[in-house]
């Protein structure tokens, strides 16, 4: 199943994805016209910027450009139920961060997730529902409109958190969004 959602990705499908946090719609992050779809199916007004996800540091590197103290930052919070707000580098497409110099980060803590985007390669990290409609999860919680509108649906059963994660502007040392392990945050930027 795994191989088979990372070709899904490869080849410019969609899929949607089990995390620690909630389940997420996954599309290859930096291929414009995979990332239109996600905001298709989710109905995001395009001016609502898409976060991705990494499987590693090393994969972030190519994506994001962190500082020394950043990088110490994110060993303490990654991987885990947070996302980090960064600037990003070129290759990352305008469409995914709706023009933003800074592009929303994931790095789950979840073996199925990290394997496909390994496998795969930096992926789309937004959560599998309609926007402004609750976060599934569990695969159960996927609206059908959500579940017909993609390739694939990886049931990986009820998300530990079952709550969105807390996103860190790191640029600016502030939390944006209260979510998942938010005390962890705080303290790893205090």
């Amino acid at each position: 199943m795994i191989r088979e959602a990372a070709k899904t990705i490869i080849s410019g499908g969609v899929i949607v994805y089990p995390t620690e946090t909630v389940y997420g719609i996954g599309a290859n992050a930096l291929d414009e016209q995979a990332i239109l779809r996600v905001f298709q199916i989710k109905k995001r007004p395009m001016h609502m910027p898409i976060f991705l996800a990494v499987s590693s540091l090393e994969m972030l590197d190519r994506v994001a450009e962190i500082s020394t103290d950043d990088r110490e930052i994110l060993k303490l919070l990654m991987p885990g139920p947070v996302s980090v707000l960064v600037r990003r580098k070129s290759v990352v497409p305008n469409v995914l961060t709706a023009g933003s110099p800074l592009v929303g980060i994931r790095f789950p803590d979840h073996e199925v997730a990290l394997r496909i985007i390994d496998a795969a390669g930096p992926i789309t990290s937004t959560s599998a529902n309609r926007t402004g409609l609750q976060s599934p999860a569990s695969a159960d919680d996927i609206s059908p409109e959500i579940a017909d509108g993609v390739e694939m649906v990886l049931d990986g059963g009820k998300c530990k958190f079952g709550q969105p994660s807390t996103l860190l502007d790191l640029t600016n040392r502030k939390i944006i969004r209260p979510g998942a392990e938010l005390e962890k945050v705080q303290r790893a930027i205090s």
